[in-house]
């Protein structure tokens, strides 16, 4: 029975991109001169400054994640395709005439 093989990673896939693009978008929104922080207060949270850069915080954050584990899944893709690579390649022989 043989395994089948990962998908090639793609950088787009990964969620924590995701999340740090939709993070960046709120931060964006809570800016004072497009809706300013009431737009993106939750209800019921109380007034605190600096919301925007909690916002921009988590979103620099989710992007650190997101490289970090992109990086991880392009490294174990590669030791699998290099793995499979080695399983299927031909023994050679090392026959020497003289």
């Amino acid at each position: 029975m043989s395994e089948k093989p990962i998908p090639q990673p793609m950088w787009w896939k990964n969620t924590y991109f995701w999340f740090a693009a939709i993070l960046l978008i709120v931060g964006i929104v809570g800016l004072p001169f497009l809706g300013g922080p009431n737009a993106i207060r939750d209800p019921g949270q109380r007034e605190e400054g600096g919301l925007v850069l909690i916002y921009w915080g988590g979103a620099l954050v989710m992007l650190i994640n997101g490289f970090i584990s992109h990086r991880q899944t392009v490294m174990h893709y590669q030791e699998q395709q290099d793995a499979l690579r080695t399983a299927t390649k031909p023994e050679s022989r090392e026959e020497e005439t003289e």
